[in-house]
Parts: structure tokens; sequence; C-alpha cells
């Protein structure tokens, strides 16, 4: 292996392309060496902003170079399996942006590819690599609230679903696309496994979705419990408007820790109506993205150190494990065990 880990993103979108910014000029031993997309002018787009000068539009053409070390894959979820699984029989390390997969078959295909191949397979769950989650769970680990009682979790986003999204035959829907995160959380923080859920969701926002989808939700509410007697709760929502908004509280039998804030800044205007304003968080991408850079760079040591990535296949075997469920408890008004 080269000192210096040569990474191509396939999937030049907004959040592809926070990743290869890191790797630009963010991540030591890592050189951004070509994007691709399907979309021409989205790999045109990318380069100029890179100031490199490979791309491809085609991703199996990408992965037949061999100076290409790794890959970054953040492409709709539907396409994972299928690239990660090309990519790993290509002997290119992974980081797969969440959601892994659409159910536990490709999941479990994709850890089988990567682990054949003896590459490295990291999922995008950069919340645990954010300074004030890590600290939290550096205090659950010390026993700052005692003993783990219940950890909720939510994500509101502010913008309306991208229209393909609404099919959750191709997206899993908002518990995929959006609530990932808090699913990775709780299982993070608990130290335990879902044993239960129970979800109920609406579609409150998109009304263009009503009539072709009508089993598209916008808004969702999962209730859990875990195979270590902790109990879970997870709020979701997308098209909120108001902000990005994405906290966690963790009760312990001796205290509560709670993490994350709406609030952006800590100035507050107070103006002659008496009436106080302050700026709200608008973007994942700003609330998140040292986390992003810290993701990053674990994924490179990873390889360079020839250790198991912090964030595994497993990892996002299980969060997809429970969106199904998820899923399968909105539609039948059941509780599911896993």
């Amino acid at each position: 292996m080269r000192d210096i880990i040569n990474i191509c993103l396939i999937g030049a979108g907004r959040a592809g392309m926070i990743h290869a910014r890191n790797f630009v000029s963010r991540v030591p031993y890592a050189k951004m060496a070509a994007v691709c997309d399907p979309s021409e002018a989205a790999c045109q787009a990318a380069v100029k902003e890179l100031e490199i000068s490979l791309y491809y539009t085609d991703y199996k053409e990408a992965l037949k170079n061999e100076e290409i070390d790794a890959v970054v894959v953040v492409t709709p979820t539907v396409f994972h399996r299928e690239i990660v699984i090309a990519a790993a029989n290509a002997k290119k390390h992974i980081l797969c942006e969440k959601p892994m997969a659409m159910n536990e078959k490709e999941c479990e295909e994709m850890i089988g590819a990567a682990k054949a191949n003896g590459v490295k397979l990291q999922i995008g769950f950069m919340r645990r690599f954010d300074d004030s989650f890590v600290y939290g769970k550096k205090l659950v680990e010390e026993g700052e609230i005692g003993d783990v009682v219940l950890v909720k979790s939510l994500t509101r986003g502010p913008s309306i679903p991208k229209p393909w999204m609404y099919d959750i035959k191709k997206s899993n829907g908002p518990l995929a696309e959006v609530n990932s995160h808090d699913i990775d959380t709780l299982r993070w923080f608990t130290k335990g496994e879902f044993q239960t859920v129970y979800a109920v969701a609406g579609n409150y926002r998109c009304m263009e979705a009503k009539e072709e989808f009508p089993d598209f939700y916008d808004n969702v509410i999962l209730n859990a419990k875990f195979d270590n007697g902790i109990l879970g709760s997870i709020d979701g929502a997308q098209g909120v408007g108001y902000g990005y908004d994405a906290r966690v509280e963790i009760l312990g039998t001796r205290g509560l820790i709670t993490l994350g804030e709406l609030k952006d800044k800590t100035t507050v205007i107070y103006t002659k109506n008496k009436v106080g304003r302050m700026d709200v968080v608008n973007s994942w991408t700003h609330l998140f993205r040292e986390a992003y850079i810290n993701e990053d760079i674990s994924f490179i040591q990873a390889i360079l150190n020839d250790r198991e990535p912090e964030v595994t296949g497993k990892d996002g075997l299980m969060a997809v494990k429970v969106v199904n469920a998820g899923n399968e408890s909105i539609v039948t008004g059941e509780i599911v065990k896993l």
C-alpha cells in the first residue's frame, strides 16, 4: 500500500463533495485523485472546484484504474450494493455513505465481498466522530449519569425530499434517509441491539406525493426496547422549514446528558418590540462539518494502520434492519420483533 491513499469519489452531489473537499486539503495521507458521476456536467464542475483533472461517468471504468486505492460511495441507496461489491472485487477500500443498502441481504453481500477481498468497509455514520457526541459517549462510559435508561434522538431536516425519495421501495423512506443516524446513535449509546420497534408515521407536508405514493411519510416516531432492557425513541421529519435540528437525550439512573441544540450562534438580538431573535442551524453540512473531517481521517487511518474501521459494515447492517422493521410496523400497525 502506498504512503498516500488515492481516492475516487463516486457520486458528486452535495454530500459527496463534502468528502471530496476534505480529501483535497484536510485529510493527511490522502489525495483526491478522481471523481465519478453519471452526469458529465457534475463531473466537470467537481474537477474544476477540486482542481483535479481525472473524472469518469461510469464507475466500472473508474475501478479499472490501478492507481486508485479507495472509493467514497455517495449515490442513491439503491445503487450501493452493486457499486460496493464491484469496488471490493477491484481491491478498493470503501467508505459507503448511509444508508448502507436497501435490506439485510444486500448488506451481508457487501460485507462478504469486502472480507473476501481483504479491503476496509466503513459506513458513513459521521455523528460518532462529532466532538460533542464523542464526549457524551465518554461520560456515559465513565458512569457520569449512572446506568442508561432511555436514549432519545431526533433529526428534522428543513428541505422537502427529492422526488425519488417518495418511492419507499427505492429510498426506504425518511427512516433510512433521515433517521439512520438516530438509529446508529441509539445503538452506540445503549451498547445494545434493537429487540422490538413500534413506529407510526404520516405525510403532512408533501401533498404532491400523496396520489402516486400514498405510503410516503415525512414525519415518523419510532419507539424501541433493546436486548439489554434500555428504552429508545426516535423522532424524524422532513420539510420542517425552520432549520436543521439534531438533538439527543441520554437519561440515566443518576442524571441526564443532552447533545446538540438548534441555536447556531450564541448571539441573541433583542429589539424594541420586546422580541428576542437568534440564528438557527440551517444545514447538516454546517453542523457536522468537523465530524465529516474526522470521519474521513479515520477511514484513511484504518487503511494505513490495517485496523478495523470505527464504524463497520455490521453497524450499517443493523441500522438497515431497524429501518425495515420500522417501515413494517408503520404499514401493519404492529410491534415488530427483530
